[in-house]
């Protein structure tokens, strides 16, 4: 079997220049221009980052029912925890999302996996996704 890509995550929004702010604020570009799928019933815009490494998918299991993790399958059961993108400097980025009235669950990096720099953006501020910001240490 040939490896694959995670093409796209779709969000649903009420408003798509609304739903772009945080998306663009955080980097991310116009991939190409609005469409309206009538079949599907839905205004489309896709918003992409500069090319990198491959996306990966991300397992996580709580080690107790306790941690943000727990709490969450408890609540939501299993799915989509969060979306994590990789930034150059996350305490610019950080900076950069408060000036512009963005709402962080920490505006403080902490450790994450892998030795890198992580700070989670409340879901507020992300149309009720969890976001995380990744800086890699080199």
């Amino acid at each position: 079997m040939k490896g694959i890509r995670l093409d796209h995550i779709g969000i649903a929004v009420n408003n798509l220049e609304e739903g772009a702010k945080f998306w663009k604020l955080l980097g991310l570009l116009d991939d190409e221009d609005v469409e309206v799928n009538s079949e599907q019933g839905v205004k489309i815009q896709f918003l992409s980052t500069l090319q990198g490494e491959p996306t990966r998918i991300e397992l996580l299991e709580p080690i107790n029912p306790e941690t943000p993790v727990g709490k969450f399958i408890a609540s939501r059961g299993v799915g989509v925890q969060q979306l994590a993108f990789e930034v150059e400097d996350i305490k610019e980025t950080i900076e950069h999302l408060l000036n512009n009235g963005i709402k962080m669950i920490d505006e403080t990096p902490k450790s994450g996996a892998h030795g890198c720099l992580i700070a989670f953006v409340h879901p507020k501020s992300c149309g009720g996704v969890l976001v995380e910001l990744v800086q890699k240490q080199h």
